[in-house]
């Protein structure tokens, strides 16, 4: 059968599967990319931690005790400098603003990748419309997109919508097993919706780093970032299987 473009059914969902591969490639970089700010977001924490602790207590017995027998020119400047030496708090400082702006290209990065996997899905899209209803009709694929995009902003308000249509996407993707554009196609905009979930989040964590935030609260932003709260990575699992 031939598409109103001249293209068949089969060419279609080929063009599709090679779009899923470049997409999936995309995946990894976007992998990549938050593995190493999840480092600088750590080094981040432990030059504010350096920075932000507490000189040592001269109130205590022992310490007290330890400084009278150990009065040296050196531990009484040590001491004068709030407990930290001046090479040290230097480096840290410095190490504080490389990790920041380090963090802020990689939010610049991760955007750039993330339009790209926009751009593949909306090729896909495209040549979904080009089949004239043969795969999918188009205003179907973009439900699928429209709702996962509501369940993105949702999801960064404190609702939990995204994992339940991320459930249903599991469920429906089991049973069917098949390999045709339409499927894929929506395995890509289940996929973009979660990646986008987790840029919004890396992006505003980068946005709410201060001097002053509570180690509690930093320790969080390093908790959330390394779990990828919004990637489902079984979903992400059936789709490379169409690769491999």
């Amino acid at each position: 059968m031939e598409s109103g473009e001249g293209k068949s059914i089969s060419d279609l969902e080929g063009e599709i599967f090679h779009k899923l591969r470049d997409f999936m490639t995309g995946i990894t970089k976007m992998d990549e990319l938050g593995i190493a700010g999840s480092r600088l977001l750590s080094d981040f924490q432990q030059a504010l931690e350096f920075i932000g602790r507490p000189p040592i207590d001269t109130n205590s017995k022992l310490v007290d005790k330890i400084i009278v027998a150990n009065e040296t020119r050196r531990l009484k400047a040590y001491l004068n400098s709030g407990s930290m030496k001046l090479n040290e708090s230097i480096q840290s400082v410095t190490n504080l603003h490389s990790c920041t702006h380090g963090l802020h290209n990689h939010i610049s990065k991760a955007k750039e990748i993330l339009n790209e996997l926009e751009g593949l899905l909306g090729d896909v899209t495209s040549a979904i419309q080009t089949t004239h209803g043969n795969l999918l009709p188009l205003s179907d694929l973009d439900f699928d997109v429209e709702l996962n995009e509501q369940a993105t902003c949702n999801d960064l308000e404190g609702n939990d919508a995204m994992s339940h249509s991320q459930s249903l996407a599991v469920t429906t993707t089991k049973k069917k097993k098949n390999t045709n554009g339409t499927h894929l196609s929506k395995l890509m905009a289940f996929i973009y919706s979660m990646v986008r979930q987790d840029y919004l989040m890396q992006e505003k964590i980068v946005s709410a780093l201060d001097l002053k935030m509570s180690s509690e609260e930093l320790e969080s932003y390093c908790q959330m970032w390394s779990l990828h709260p919004f990637i489902n990575d079984e979903i992400v699992h059936q789709a490379w299987e169409h690769i491999h």
